[in-house]
């Protein structure tokens, strides 16, 4: 037993042997230096994440600690191998190590990193931002969320649509909020019995209808769009002074609901659906 005890000491103590004080004192004063670099990594990222407030819904908030552990990770790496160059080792294996895994690692977190770059993209373009209404991909809906990865599209109909942002970033993006106004189309279909005066008097009652209202540009059109099926149909074409899209709708609904009212008490007849048969005798 206790030859053992000495062999297991003797072992110990030559393995001690092989470490020179030069290269544990190295190795202390370079794990101060990367931790010296650190605090004043996590300083500098603290300062820039204070520029852009304290919402966690930021990217670029998300994205922050990424860069500061891109940047950790660098400067661990570059003092751990001059301090192993300097000890006579040799970091060829090393370096040739860190590129197969970072192949590996590349392609099992391609669709991640080019989500990651989307995200940079649509910061530096500023396409689009928190609660704006926007249409991509086939999906419209309020921005809700802006991750590091996705953007999150809560639709009208409350559902919550997730895309990837290098999608984002690769589409055409329709920026709905940015928009200083928006377009309003109502075509009115009277009958085709109406007279040449009622035609007339019912455009005048749509352009009656939109002078009076302030919420309207006052470069509107008002025309005979086309001979339909089965009615003639009046067409407004006007711009609201909104970027609201519920603003729109409340306002589009207000005109022909006026619309409506006049036509009525102006014995102007709205067309349906209907088909007239001749047959011969």
């Amino acid at each position: 037993m206790i030859d053992e005890i000495l062999a297991y000491t003797d072992k110990i103590g030559k393995l001690l042997a092989t470490f020179k004080v030069s290269m544990i004192l190295g190795a202390i004063v370079n794990l101060i230096i990367i931790y010296v670099l650190f605090k004043m990594t996590d300083m500098l990222m603290n300062k820039l994440k204070s520029k852009f407030g304290n919402n966690s819904n930021l990217p670029m908030n998300q994205i922050i600690p990424v860069m500061a552990k891109v940047i950790k990770f660098f400067v661990a790496f570059i003092i751990i191998a001059s301090f192993l160059q300097s000890h006579g080792y040799s970091l060829t294996s090393l370096i040739a190590g860190f590129g197969i895994t970072g192949l590996a690692v590349g392609f099992a977190a391609q669709q991640t990193i080019a989500s990651m770059f989307g995200t940079v993209s649509i910061l530096t373009d500023k396409v689009y931002k928190l609660g704006d209404y926007i249409k991509v991909n086939g999906v419209e809906g309020f921005v809700e969320k802006i991750s590091l990865r996705s953007t999150k599209i809560r639709t009208l109909d409350n559902f919550l649509i997730t895309i990837p942002n290098d999608i984002c970033a690769d589409t055409i993006v329709e920026n709905v909020s940015v928009a200083n106004k928006r377009k309003l189309d109502i075509s009115i279909g009277v009958t085709y019995d109406t007279s040449d005066e009622k035609l007339q008097e019912a455009m005048d009652i749509i352009k009656e209808i939109v002078t009076s209202r302030s919420d309207v540009h006052k470069d509107f059109h008002i025309f005979i769009d086309k001979l339909d099926n089965s009615s003639i149909n009046v067409r407004l074409y006007a711009y609201i002074k909104t970027k609201s899209y519920f603003s729109l709708i409340e306002i589009r609904g207000s005109i022909i609901q006026e619309i409506v009212k006049r036509y009525r008490a102006a014995g102007i007849d709205f067309a349906f659906p209907s088909q007239t048969i001749y047959m011969a005798k």
